[in-house]
């Protein structure tokens, strides 16, 4: 009897080293200061070689979910002498995108696999082309916000690829989701510090990290609830808004896992994300957490409702453990004068109300409505030469004037897609996996809804986190549901495995 073809040892180490080589090589062919850079290529390639099993994709994406979650970005960058600020994430990012591109090359189990958001996918993509390629102008003039936002964008998109390519099993799945809970769980913890002790830990990481070099820092205190005098804590994020948003969309993930394993600490962590998102004191993140309520109030009506006692002790643990923020969040929804005389205020001024840049805005859309006036080229940034644009709190109007009614409608498109197809399955498989595309549908969801009061694609964290949980959500499509019978049937019985005479040395 022959014995079976021993697996092939994985290409993944060799396509590491041969990635940072090459970036390496292209730093030093464009003459640029590349010390922080070399530093975490050598690295990875030590790491390649002395310990080459623990070089695996899912470790990969983890890695990178911790250097989006842990190192504030435009806060911190690589020592490189280069036109554009070398941040972590963006020397990873293209790391694992030149290791996967080699991966896709060379070995055969790595395939591109499809999505089922590639309509949606390419009218967005589409849209972004036609605007540039209709607003030449504009453009030239923001040529260096423009290139930077594209990169953004494209590294988004591949990401979510990635993603949904590499990861193939329900094991990769979960550890990947266990990763996205447990370093957002710490976040959240250091933002309760924040907003007691007023102490931001992650404007201190160059201390831990020498690599790191501070090029801007936010300060505590930086930002107040108008009206109330309460301080935002903001964390790793760029705004107290983008981590609310961020710890809304991890908290349904944290009770998938309360209810898989059945471990309390998983409970701690998504009480960890509610007094997180509290301390923030953004009207944003509460709206986000009923979105996240009503989807489970759709896919999992019955567990849902027995859920609602638990609101109780959790407003108790925000009255305690942040004194003040009940009150403080209370008069953000009340103003004096009204909510939606407050968002009607300052028509046509910096800082105006959001009902107030409607008007102005639809009316500045008419002017180019099919592919607007460019993708990243409405600068409000006033360091930038014509960056004098208002700032929207409302990403929905945002892309509609930079890329029009394609733009809009694409976008519209992609989360519809994604939540009727990822909703639909969450309904049909009542099992773990449906549970998991339930959490992840809630997250999109409330990201979708929340682009409507700040200008998500803005704020990079948050987005990463988005497309992420998109990638994960159709490698899991891709994953059978396991059969009812199956899981209510006792574990089937494995029968022992005869050798030959013989064999493996018998």
């Amino acid at each position: 009897m022959s014995l079976a073809a021993p697996p092939r040892p994985s290409v993944l180490p060799a396509a590491a080293v041969s990635a940072s080589l090459a970036l390496l090589a292209f730093g030093v062919l464009t003459g640029v200061s590349m010390r922080g850079t070399a530093a975490l290529l050598v690295l990875v390639t030590v790491v390649a070689l002395t310990r080459p099993l623990f070089i695996t994709w899912p470790r990969l994406i983890s890695a990178l979910i911790l250097i989006i979650l842990f190192i504030p970005i435009r806060r911190y960058a690589l020592p490189a002498s280069l036109p554009f600020q070398l941040e972590p994430y963006r020397i990873f990012v293209a790391l694992l995108i030149v290791i996967w591109c080699a991966s896709l090359l060379v070995d055969q189990r790595v395939r591109l696999r499809k999505t089922g958001l590639e309509g949606p996918l390419f009218l967005i993509v589409a849209g972004v082309f036609a605007s540039l390629a209709a607003n030449p102008g504009r453009v030239s003039e923001f040529s260096s916000e423009v290139n930077k936002k594209l990169m953004f964008f494209l590294s988004f998109v591949l990401v979510l690829y990635l993603t949904a390519s590499v990861i193939r099993r329900l094991d990769n799945i979960d550890f990947l989701v266990k990763t996205l809970v447990g370093g957002g769980a710490v976040v959240a913890f250091f933002a309760i510090v924040e907003a007691r002790t007023g102490f931001n830990v992650f404007n201190h990481l160059s201390h831990v990290i020498p690599l790191l070099r501070p090029v801007s820092v936010i300060e505590p205190g930086g930002f107040l609830r108008t009206g109330a005098a309460k301080l935002r804590v903001f964390g790793p994020a760029q705004h107290p808004i983008a981590l609310s948003a961020a710890l809304v969309m991890l908290a349904p993930l944290a009770l998938y896992l309360a209810r898989r394993t059945r471990q309390r600490r998983w409970i701690v962590c998504a009480v960890l994300f509610a007094l997180g998102c509290a301390s923030t004191v953004s009207r944003t993140g509460i709206m986000m957490f009923v979105v996240v309520g009503l989807v489970f109030l759709w896919l999992r009506p019955r567990e849902t409702r027995r859920m609602w006692p638990a609101l109780i002790p959790m407003l108790l643990a925000i009255h305690f453990v942040l004194p003040g923020t009940l009150g403080a969040i209370r008069h953000s929804f009340f103003p004096a004068g009204g909510l939606v005389a407050e968002q009607k205020s300052d028509a046509g001024q910096s800082g105006s109300g959001r009902l107030a840049d409607l008007g102005p805005s639809l009316h500045e859309w008419s002017q180019k409505p099919l592919v607007g006036e460019g993708f990243a080229t409405r600068v409000t940034d006033p360091t930038v030469p014509g960056g004098d644009a208002n700032v929207l709190d409302d990403q929905w109007l945002g892309t509609l004037l930079e890329t029009g009614v394609v733009g809009f409608f694409a976008w519209i498109w992609l989360f519809v897609r994604v939540i009727r197809r990822f909703g639909a399955e969450a309904k049909r498989d009542d099992s773990e996996r449906g549970w998991l595309l339930a959490s992840i549908c809630a997250g999109v969801a409330a990201y979708a809804v929340g682009m409507l009061t700040y200008d998500a694609f803005s704020f990079i964290q948050v987005t990463f986190l988005l497309f992420i949980s998109i990638g994960l959500g159709s490698a899991l499509m891709a994953e059978r549901p396991i059969p009812r019978a199956v899981r209510a049937g006792p574990p089937p019985v494995t029968p022992p495995v005869r050798r030959p005479a013989g064999a493996y040395g018998a």
